[in-house]
């Protein structure tokens, strides 16, 4: 297949001048293989980004408000034990960059369009680690005012809450008062999903892949490419399926119903939930930058 024009990828001379193990299958069962001891030092370094103020957990102790009368409020929940459950989520994030990093096909990329996929494809694969380990939480409800409440019960809002009230809502979690209940019960759904299905250390490389090689994104010079990739991946996860489950004749699509249901997690709510609470206001891609490439 040529390279597309204004691609620097080398992927495709790459594919066409070795033999199998350059092919997607190889390339990303092998890179699921994640060494430990490198794992639990860059667990560490993450880890210790807020050690001179400590854990977020700590300084923002979630504050539990009487429900207003009228009903005017809006549900929202925060870990009940940040401390395991954020630890887990950033050892799965340093196995999900390092699974990235071990796929040839995809360090042949010019690094901008590693760059956009990896702001694209970080938050999914991190739930789709959370599945594979079988990591569940539980969460404790709260109550955030609404605009509503606060005029009527006469709580002071921070400035500009009034005019920002309506884009806070639509950009995403709010910064103190944890995610949306509906949030938190659509990654719960997803897990339910993967773990009723029970899949595969094989079905989850396969997944990652077609999670990972996202052709839809905007920009991608590499586009065809991308698009092939994530075919191959989809096309390795059938034969598999063909191959170990050939009574099953619906688990190919009960996988990809799995994976469309990523599609409604929004990464701002994955952060927000499993790593505000150990980064605090830090940029989330700013770490994943940090830990991906050393910058």
């Amino acid at each position: 297949m040529a390279t597309p024009e204004g691609c620097r990828c080398r992927a495709a001379s790459v594919r066409n001048n070795n033999n199998n193990s350059s092919s997607i299958l190889y390339s990303i069962l092998k890179s699921d293989r994640v060494e430990e001891e490198e794992e639990e030092e860059t667990l560490h370094n993450l880890l210790q980004r807020t050690a001179s103020s400590g854990p977020a957990w700590q300084q923002e102790p979630p504050r539990h408000q009487q429900a207003c009368s009228c009903g005017a409020t809006r549900r929202r929940g925060v870990l009940r034990s940040p401390q395991v459950t954020c630890k887990a989520a950033s050892a799965i994030l340093v196995k999900t960059l390092r699974f990235v990093k071990n796929v040839p096909c995809f360090r042949e990329l010019p690094e901008d369009e590693q760059v956009v996929l990896i702001r694209s494809g970080w938050a999914p694969l991190l739930v789709l680690g959370l599945a594979q380990d079988r990591v569940d939480f539980e969460t404790t409800e709260t109550l955030e005012p609404s605009m509503l409440q606060r005029i009527l019960t006469g709580e002071k809002s921070s400035p500009g809450t009034a005019q920002s009230e309506a884009a806070a809502s639509a950009a995403g979690p709010s910064r103190g008062g944890g995610v949306s209940v509906a949030d938190i019960e659509t990654i719960k759904g997803f897990l339910k999903k993967c773990w009723s299905v029970d899949i595969s250390t094989k079905e989850y490389a396969y997944l990652k892949g077609a999670v990972l090689f996202n052709p839809d994104l905007e920009g991608l010079r590499c586009f065809p490419y991308i698009q092939s990739l994530r075919r191959e991946a989809h096309q390795a996860l059938n034969e598999h399926i063909r191959l170990i489950h050939r009574e099953d004749t619906t688990r190919f699509a009960k996988l990809l119903i799995a994976l469309s249901m990523l599609q409604s997690i929004s990464p701002s709510v994955v952060a927000q939930l499993f790593f505000k609470p150990i980064i605090g206001s830090i940029n989330i891609e700013e770490v994943l930058m940090e830990m991906f490439y050393g910058k």
